[in-house]
């Protein structure tokens, strides 16, 4: 490592600090493994062995034309922990998108090797708005996203990371430079990449495997948060698995590992200490 091959070919760059019980921590969209680093050297200070990889078509990683489906970015999950010997007493930790990676590995995999779990901002269990779905994300929202990349990716990543970091016209819980920081993440990610996996994310019913979270689950989410509304997943989905602990963070927004950086830490290590 740094780079593993998936059995498609893809080459998937990994990043691996600290020894110990392994943590392996699955980023959201449209950003990569660099967004996770505060959380991977604060595990790997207490003595955990942080993992994180960047996702196909995202950071470092190969931008293959397919792959984008859950399906298959859940083998590439498997890829990594058989690559990295990661495979027993092992804690999956998903932001955003991440979650769905997370959700998909219990159920795909049958949770092989998993002791617990962390879902933090996440998609799971259901983005998209539906008659059995109503708090969730209309499917015109969803279009909009793929009809702003397509028209002029830079500015739709300009107005969306506001949203997503909680920026007021006023106040800010984030500098411009974290601002900056994570657009340069973004656009260094592959069109199709990040085309499929909004698709992917948005569609994706993640309600089936829920009765595969057979290990304790983590639950993490801001009740500010305007790009993964809270009753559309962290609710629904800490009713949906068995041994689920639900912590709110009043009036946050989404991106929790910057705007909540300290307590998301202290939080995750409490419950890795369990």
């Amino acid at each position: 490592m740094p780079y593993i091959k998936t059995r498609d070919g893809t080459d998937i760059y990994v990043k691996d600090w600290g020894q110990g019980r392994p943590v392996i921590l699955i980023h959201g969209w449209p950003l990569s493994s660099d967004s996770w680093d505060p959380q991977m050297k604060a595990l790997a200070d207490a003595g955990f062995r942080a993992i994180a990889y960047d996702r196909r078509g995202f950071g470092r990683s190969g931008q293959p034309w397919s792959g984008y489906d859950y399906d298959t970015l859940t083998d590439d999950l498997r890829d990594v922990m058989e690559a990295a010997g990661a495979t027993e007493d092992v804690t999956l930790v998903g932001f955003s998108m991440g979650g769905g990676e997370v959700a998909r590995y219990m159920s795909r995999h049958g949770g092989k090797g998993v002791v617990s779990a962390a879902l933090i901002g996440s998609v799971v269990p259901y983005m998209l708005k539906t008659d059995d779905n109503p708090d969730g994300v209309p499917e015109e929202a969803l279009a909009q996203i793929a009809d702003g990349i397509l028209k002029d990716r830079p500015n739709f990543f300009r107005t969306f990371f506001k949203d997503f970091f909680g920026v007021g016209y006023v106040t800010s819980p984030v500098s411009e430079a974290m601002l900056d920081w994570a657009w340069r993440l973004a656009m260094q990610a592959g069109l199709q990449g990040t085309l499929k996996c909004a698709e992917s994310f948005g569609h994706t019913d993640f309600r089936p495997d829920l009765p595969a979270f057979r290990v304790p689950t983590l639950v993490l989410h801001g009740t500010g948060d305007k790009t993964v509304p809270i009753d559309a997943s962290a609710r629904q989905a800490a009713r949906g698995i068995a041994d689920a602990q639900l912590v709110e963070y009043d009036g946050a927004p989404h991106g929790l590992f910057a705007t909540e950086s300290d307590r998301l830490t202290r939080d995750l290590l409490t419950f890795l200490g369990r």
